[in-house]
């Protein structure tokens, strides 16, 4: 990954905006890409323009995110850091994350940001993925996990089942069980994030029609993109 300072956006190879077009998905951590038969192709727009747009979006975004941040946390690091991963075949994908410091992380593919098709969406995915940092639900991801990893291994000893495998799968269905709860909250957030911002939060959000729909799936990591857009619409229609 390679962090984004406005003054050296420009050297970023984004030759790699070629890239064919797969799934985009928004959340607190990387995502695999879709297979191939749910990957639509998306126009993308030429190198200089998705620069552009880009680097307007983080100038007006993430300062507004930092002080929604401070507005509504007490002892949490506000001071957000994007970054481009300009890895080579990478797909569109954004997610937040936490350096070594604990400052949050905010990662953008060059693929996903040569598939925004304009700086609305652009905003609305910052403003999701910072809103995730904001709500703590990484350490409420991971508390979640630990509570189903001991579960779960008290479960497998007292079946007499393997207990590694046991807290395995219990750390995955607590990592999992609030997932689309979360992603709801990111929604939500990240509109009034996106607007107080100065971009549409509706027209933003639009790119959920070109992704696949994760359908309402037990365990599912998301929920279902209809279901996104009805928060997004409720949450501006309240603004």
């Amino acid at each position: 990954m390679m962090s984004v300072n406005l003054r050296m956006f420009a050297l970023i190879p984004l030759t790699a905006l070629a890239l064919a077009g797969c799934e985009v998905t928004t959340s607190s951590t990387p995502r695999t890409q879709a297979p191939p038969q749910q990957q639509p192709k998306v126009a993308r727009l030429d190198s200089a323009t998705a620069a552009r747009n880009f680097t307007a979006v983080v100038r007006r975004v993430e300062p507004v995110a930092e002080q929604i941040c401070r507005q509504r946390t007490q002892g949490v690091n506000c001071d957000f850091k994007i970054v481009v991963d300009n890895r080579p075949n990478q797909p569109p994908n954004a997610f937040q994350t936490l350096d070594r410091s604990g400052r949050p992380v905010v990662a953008f593919t060059v693929a996903l940001i040569a598939e925004a098709q304009n700086q609305d969406e652009l905003a609305f995915v910052m403003g999701h993925e910072t809103a995730h940092h904001i709500a703590g639900h990484i350490p409420r991801t991971q508390q979640s996990a630990l509570g189903g990893m001991i579960i779960g291994g008290i479960a497998a000893a007292v079946l007499g089942a393997d207990v590694k495998s046991g807290q395995d799968l219990g750390a995955t269905v607590g990592a999992r069980r609030y997932s689309k709860d979360f992603e709801l909250e990111a929604d939500s957030l990240g509109t009034r994030i996106t607007a107080r911002a100065g971009y549409n939060p509706l027209r933003g959000a639009q790119y959920f029609n070109r992704i696949p729909d994760p359908g309402n799936r037990f365990l599912g990591s998301h929920p279902p993109n209809a279901q996104r857009m009805e928060v997004v619409r409720r949450t501006a229609a309240g603004l």
